[in-house]
């Protein structure tokens, strides 16, 4: 009873007197009755900011159906995508608008405005007052709030709700108007976000998508492993940091590396054109935009210095058995050739000018120089480490989250579907207890460095989950990087995928995942990302009779061709599970111009009978905690146990 009287003077700070406690348990208790917010689920977005940004804008398609919903055939087919467009877009659609010659301005924009305000009611229905007024610019903030809630069909408010309008367009504020409003429908359609890992490598611009997430208050990562990859090199860890660089080289995106990050390639530009510049560095040309021979000589430098590291980390650490990162070490650099579990392959490139045959894993002194600099370089970018901190504090290695347990690639399992074991540190962990320990391990390495050595082998470990066996980030046996650059039987480039992928298909398999992570097998579900799914050649995103979705649908342009479209989304709101696959974002520009919209089919896979409710939500028991609580403090301020103010 001390012990409660103690929490409940502590709560009374807050609530000061029966009044104010009795205010909030029953505005609690009327959030509770609302509907259940509208969830976004995205993953490997890979540095496409423009396709992301704009499925943001339109939340997977939703708007339009919202669109669709309120005026129906009362608008035309045109009209509907071009207001769409300006909840988008407001600002750059208003400007392309203005242009149009004998065009009624004042006219466009009051109609707009009405239109808006009806979509804005619609999407704000399902949220407190108090909630919708947080999301609201300042700027306009009591007009909005008059506007929603405010009714012209009403007697006595007609004349009042027309003159707001026809006063914010006689003052010259209606395009601003319009702007602050469509940026309201954006926040307020998407209640929490998602990202399911994978937001780097690839793609131009994952900084561009990062600072995006730091704008959200609702939303959540689960670490992919190219998340983790930068984790590591922001850390310092040299491996993760040729890795990056390595990636940047091969798809042409240096630029986010020195202009996003301010990241100092020099130096590995100076070393490249030193030892590489008459090496025609066939295997290492750019994949996307324009060839270069700078950017293929800084390819073949970094993979080399990649090649060497990798080797001298895995010798390092015997126990994470990654000794195919050795592979320099297997080569007979007379002949020309590799050996590969006893079978000899040759080697589609011999010139290997920075590798000392005798100890093939050696770094040279300028090669340990350059290391260290970009070392230095990647530790002191303010910019990267903001973001690598938003991974942190918004970031895991999983999430339960209202029935869903959400994890980027897979849960280790051998393929009789028992989970793996791997060793870490102080024993043997599988399941939901290596998940833990892995989180525990990542963090510790971030915000405990204290302790060089063991931190040490904390960020060494951060790189096994780049690449090792039973990485629940990586989901492979084996990262074939050597094999794909020098060796041309493609028999050599093969990674195996974990049991895990296989045995989703079954039921029984995530009732199993569902019980190891104490959750309903009945009414939860799994959502994973990491391995593309093969629409084309008629593979589903739903497994195990729905029980699994896998939303990996092709965002990244380099996978597009693979799986046939581009991207899977997934909403859940109060009706339900919705799936949205994505057809290839053109561009911006088309969308404002033509409003062509981002074209998306949308499956139902799970729809509720029953409306869901705030209280049948994860957040509706935290929210049931704290009635319970302010019940115990009413009572006390009743009896006199705590004094009221």
């Amino acid at each position: 009873m001390n012990t409660e009287i103690k929490y409940l003077e502590l709560l009374s700070k807050s609530f000061k007197n029966i009044a104010e406690t009795s205010t909030e348990i029953i505005n609690l208790q009327a959030i509770m009755n609302l509907p259940k917010g509208t969830e976004h689920f995205m993953t490997d977005i890979h540095g496409e900011y423009e396709a992301f940004n704009h499925v943001l804008r339109n939340g997977s398609g939703t708007i339009r159906m919202k669109i669709d919903d309120i005026y129906g055939d009362t608008l035309s087919e045109t009209e509907k995508k071009e207001l769409a467009t300006v909840i988008y877009y407001p600002k750059e659609k208003i400007e392309l608008i203005l242009k149009r010659d004998n065009f009624n301005v004042e006219k466009w924009i009051t109609n707009t405005i009405y239109k808006l305000i009806e979509v804005c009611r619609l999407v704000s229905s399902k949220y407190t007052r108090s909630k919708v007024r947080k999301a609201m610019t300042k700027d306009f903030e009591y007009i909005l709030q008059e506007l929603l809630y405010e009714k012209k069909e009403l007697p006595n408010k007609k004349e009042y709700v027309e003159c707001i309008v026809d006063t914010i367009i006689s003052i010259d504020r209606g395009k601003e108007f319009i702007i602050a409003i469509s940026d309201l429908i954006q926040r307020l359609n998407i209640d929490h976000l998602h990202i399911v890992g994978d937001i780097y490598d690839r793609g131009p611009s994952p900084h561009l998508i990062m600072d995006r997430l730091i704008e959200y208050n609702n939303v959540d990562i689960q670490w992919g492993n190219h998340d983790i990859l930068w984790i590591g090199a922001a850390l310092g860890n040299k491996a993760c940091i040729a890795n990056v660089i390595r990636i940047c080289c091969r798809y042409n995106n240096n630029d986010i590396l020195e202009e996003a990050y301010g990241i100092n390639l020099l130096p590995l530009a100076t070393f490249a054109m030193k030892y590489y510049s008459n090496d025609p560095c066939k295997r290492f040309r750019p994949k996307e935009g324009i060839d270069n021979d700078l950017t293929a000589q800084m390819h073949k430098a970094i993979s080399i210095i990649q090649f060497k590291v990798e080797g001298l980390y895995s010798e390092r650490n015997p126990e994470l058995e990654m000794s195919s990162r050795e592979s320099l070490k297997y080569i007979d650099y007379d002949k020309g050739s590799i050996n590969l579990n006893g079978i000899e392959y040759q080697l589609n490139d011999l010139n290997f000018p920075t590798i000392n045959k005798n100890k093939p894993l050696e770094l040279s002194e300028e090669e340990s120089e350059l290391l260290d600099k970009l070392k230095i370089s990647f530790m002191s970018s303010e910019k990267l480490q903001r973001h690598i901190h938003l991974l942190f504090s918004k970031g895991s290695m999983y999430l339960k989250q209202n029935s869903n347990l959400l994890f980027h690639a897979c849960i280790p399992m051998e393929e009789n579907g028992e989970f793996s074991e791997l060793y870490l540190e102080d024993g043997y962990y599988k399941g939901k207890a290596l998940m833990d320990k892995i989180e525990n391990i990542v963090r510790l390495a971030y915000y405990d460095r204290k302790n060089v050595e063991v931190n040490k082998k904390y960020r060494d470990f951060i790189w096994y989950l780049w690449a090792g066996r039973l990485s629940p980030l990586f989901g492979k046996d084996i990262m074939k990087t050597f094999e794909r650059y020098f060796i041309d039987d493609k028999t050599t480039h093969k990674e195996n995928k974990n049991p895990y992928h296989k045995l989703i298909n079954n039921e029984e398999i995530c009732n199993k995942i569902f019980k190891e992570f104490e959750m309903n097998p009945q009414t939860s579900h799994i959502i994973n990302g990491h391995i593309p799914v093969k629409v084309k050649e008629g593979e589903s995103p739903v497994k195990a009779n729905g029980k699994l979705l896998i939303i990996d649908g092709g965002f990244s342009k380099a996978y597009q061709t693979t799986t046939g479209i581009a991207g899977y989304t997934l909403t859940y709101n109060s009706y339900g599970i919705k799936l949205a696959s994505h057809l290839a974002f053109n561009s911006k520009d088309d969308v404002i111009k033509n409003d062509s919209d981002m074209i998306s089919s949308h499956i139902v896979v799970e729809h509720k009978i029953k409306r869901m409710k705030v209280k049948d939500t994860d957040k509706g028991k935290e929210i049931q905690a704290q009635i319970n609580d302010l019940k115990k403090l009413l009572k006390a301020y009743r009896l006199g146990l705590i004094k009221s103010n």
